[in-house]
């Protein structure tokens, strides 16, 4: 089952890569003289070492599209192309960043559970299952928008929880975000590293996350796994996020270490987490073992880490089941067209007065739901154009961009993948917020009349 790997995993990046590394090397097969494209790696997790070739002529791609991208993409190998390098919105799905981040929320009656446990360890049980919960969205191999600047996304009516997002910085991308409820504070920093290997990306989470639970006052602070996003041109595309997750009681010191396996051969081990909950002294007091596409369980253990007679393993969260051929791979939570009644894409979950600058009424994330390619291709074209005549005028005035909803502070923190600048969430948006719900004007809010406006200088053109 688990492994016991508390002693070993206290700075949060633990000693996995090695083991990653292996693990890969274990089971790629590359792609060379035959299609022309020598030392590019091409994996499929459900097959060996023999059927690199046959892998490579799948995936979302047509051939000319295919040979095309790579040849544009080449001189990026080895680089950081987080904010660098402009691809087809035949690769997005119809959500941004932001809205990406607020996914999380879906699976919070589980921080309703770890506020009202009395039990320091199963409250971690609950909390760590609320963070492994995500990541059967973050599967999903459509690239969302990346937010302009200034961009907003707020979310109601879902567990009586308030979210808001807010894009920070355009270079280096970083989001802020902020959520609340009766039970829990969540904040997030997020901003992420890449390599662009070829037909892979390294994805290394540079965020920071904590989260409050309100009744004890606990805070708990999360180190995630990096990401492996495989196959980007050539075959079919799927995610792998193979190392430690790190989840800190900063009050107590307890913490839980679960490790995301790697997938070997024939997808061995693919999903698969183990790890255990562990004291201040690094003892373990429980096990969890699962599969983060699918449900977490948990079970009491004793010092050696094996289960305690009488006891018995327990489910603790089940991923809620998917619509059906939903071309993106939605969940019930992301999905527009579902009687699900708290929907990420959806006005349903939006607030009164929505922010004219919130994600849902981007043009390009729109044209894309609806699927007209071509107005999402050029949509997004005018968008970054206008960013960047708006970044021109700020700089012809001197003047630096300001977040409204988030402060940046003087904290750098340290991540395995390198320091973060930290940004705060500072009240403002809890004081318009309860100002637009007291107004008794209610802007009507119409995707197809409503103008996307995140511009600090409202709405700019791209001049010559």
């Amino acid at each position: 089952m688990a492994q016991n790997q508390g002693s070993s995993s206290s700075g949060g990046g633990g000693g996995f890569f090695s083991s990653i590394a292996s693990s890969f090397s274990s089971f790629k097969n590359q792609v060379n003289g035959l299609l022309g494209y020598e030392g590019l790696e091409v994996i499929n997790p459900e097959g060996g070492t023999d059927d690199a070739e046959v892998e490579a002529q799948r995936g979302r791609w047509k051939q000319e599209e295919r040979d095309s991208y790579w040849r544009s993409m080449q001189k990026y190998v080895g680089a950081d192309i987080t904010s660098m390098v402009t691809l087809p919105v035949l690769i997005f799905e119809p959500m941004t960043m932001l809205q990406k981040m607020a996914e999380l929320m879906e699976y919070s009656h589980l921080l309703e559970l770890a506020d009202e446990c009395e039990d320091p360890y199963m409250r971690l049980v609950y909390t760590a299952s609320w963070f492994i919960s995500v990541y059967y969205a973050l599967q999903r191999t459509w690239k969302p928008f990346n937010p302009i600047l200034g961009e907003t996304y707020e979310m109601v009516n879902h567990c009586g929880i308030t979210f808001i997002a807010e894009q920070v910085s355009h270079h280096p991308p970083i989001s802020a975000a902020h959520a609340e409820n009766e039970h829990f504070v969540y904040d997030i920093t997020s901003k992420v590293k890449t390599k662009f290997l070829g037909n892979s990306l390294d994805v290394y989470p540079l965020g920071r996350t904590r989260l409050k639970l309100k009744k004890d006052g606990v805070i708990l602070e999360l180190v995630p796994p990096p990401t492996k996003v495989n196959n980007l041109i050539f075959g079919r595309t799927w995610i792998d996020s193979p190392g430690e997750m790190v989840l800190t009681n900063l009050t107590t010191g307890d913490k839980v270490v679960l490790y995301f396996q790697p997938c070997g051969w024939f997808g061995a081990g693919r999903y698969e987490v183990d790890g255990y909950v562990y004291n201040s002294e690094e003892e373990p007091k429980i096990l969890m073992t699962g599969k983060w596409n699918e449900a977490m369980s948990y079970q009491p253990c004793d010092l050696e880490g094996e289960p305690l007679p009488n006891t018995e393993l327990k489910e603790v969260w089940r991923v809620a089941e998917a619509p059906a051929d939903d071309k993106f791979q939605y969940t019930h939570f992301a999905h527009k067209y579902t009687h699900f009644a708290h929907k990420v894409n959806s006005f349903t979950t939006a607030p009164k007065n929505l922010l004219p600058s919130d994600s849902r009424l981007r043009p390009d994330r729109y044209a894309l739901e609806t699927g007209d390619l071509s107005k999402a291709g050029s949509e997004k074209s005018i968008l970054e154009e206008k960013q960047r005549a708006e970044k021109r005028m700020r700089e012809s005035k001197g003047q630096e961009f300001v977040p409204k909803w988030f402060n940046q502070t003087d904290q750098i923190a340290p991540t395995p993948w390198g320091d973060l600048e930290i940004y705060e969430f500072n009240g403002k948006y809890n004081e318009h917020r309860a100002a637009a719900d007291s107004s008794g004007t209610v802007k009507e809010v119409n995707i197809s009349t409503t103008e996307f406006n995140p511009w600090q200088f409202g709405n700019v053109a791209e001049t010559s």
